[in-house]
């Protein structure tokens, strides 16, 4: 596995920091990016559907212990047809999970992450996020999200089966996979890296990317901010590791959801997409994410669906 030298001072970072910042340009701070998403958005996502081939991205609800799942999620059955009245027999189970982690398909909302001691638009996590959850733009105030989905299949480019953990993209390759992929990102638009991650985890098998995973350094995203996008996600959790940011283990994560409102999209499965696209041979899409409605939630589990 490959391993970066920070390369990053933090006086760097804090200067990109500043220059991606998006905070107070919309009304409804607490959807920070995903303002930009209007109806026609969302009709010229609809317009990219042809077979209509839909392809869902969640990963498995992952109940074993593992190097990259350090906090399994639950599922027990709560009901096995004999508390209730006897007809009909009802089966119930039981779901929970620490879902910011590794493991499970999710939704970073604005509320999980802070720099400095602030939220996205300049607000002090102190203030906003306590016990009883997120007062800030917490993953309710996302609601379901549609738009133009754009994958960025790093391996396919490369003509690899996939990029070795430790491997920083840069904005060189956002550029160089658009014209491989013949596709642009646009404003409003949700971009996925595929980094091969779970193709080399079932043949290779399991290991912890909290230390190792492909992903962004940090220069590749005024490239992102200045496109307008409105969601990131990926097989891993965006940020490439180790970090190459002195001091700072997820600064994309910081740039991304504080500095210019992006939620992110992490652990999704992206080997069904990567080959129905290579099918199709387009690398764009009508993208939905459906986070549950938690008042308060800094994020949910999800399962994403690309509709080609």
């Amino acid at each position: 596995m490959s391993s970066n030298p920070a390369d990053v001072s933090r006086q760097e970072f804090d200067a990109l920091f500043e220059a991606v910042r998006t905070w107070g340009r919309w009304a409804a701070a607490d959807r920070g990016a995903w303002n930009r998403v209007t109806a026609g958005h969302v009709q010229r996502a609809a317009a990219l559907i042809r077979s209509g081939t839909v392809v869902p991205m969640g990963r498995p609800w992952d109940t074993r212990p593992g190097p990259d799942n350090e906090k399994p999620a639950l599922h027990y059955m709560s009901d096995l047809g004999d508390v209730e009245a006897p007809e009909p027999a009802a089966y119930k189970d039981f779901l929970a999970a620490d879902y910011h982690g590794k493991a499970v398909s999710h939704l970073d909302a604005l509320s999980h992450i802070a720099y400095r001691g602030q939220l996205y638009d300049g607000r002090a996590a102190h203030e906003v996020v306590d016990a009883g959850g997120a007062r800030f733009a917490a993953v309710s105030a996302l609601g379901p999200l549609v738009t133009k989905g754009v994958l960025l299949d790093l391996p396919a480019v490369l003509g690899v089966d996939w990029l070795e953990p430790g491997r920083a993209l840069h904005a060189r390759d956002i550029v160089s996979a658009e014209k491989a992929l013949d596709v642009t990102i646009g404003d409003g638009d949700a971009v996925l890296l595929r980094s091969g991650r779970f193709r080399r985890r079932r043949e290779i098998g399991p290991w912890n990317p909290a230390e190792a995973s492909a992903g962004w350094h940090v220069d590749a995203m005024p490239l992102l901010a200045e496109r307008a996008i409105a969601l990131l996600g990926a097989d891993g959790d965006s940020d490439v590791r180790p970090s190459p940011v002195e001091g700072l283990h997820s600064p994309v994560h910081a740039l991304a959801i504080t500095a210019m409102g992006v939620p992110l999209l992490d652990n999704l499965d992206l080997e069904p997409l990567s080959a129905a696209c290579a099918e199709a041979g387009r690398y764009a899409f009508m993208l939905v994410v459906t986070p549950l409605n938690v008042p308060g939630g800094t994020g949910s589990p999800v399962d994403p669906v690309a509709i080609l």
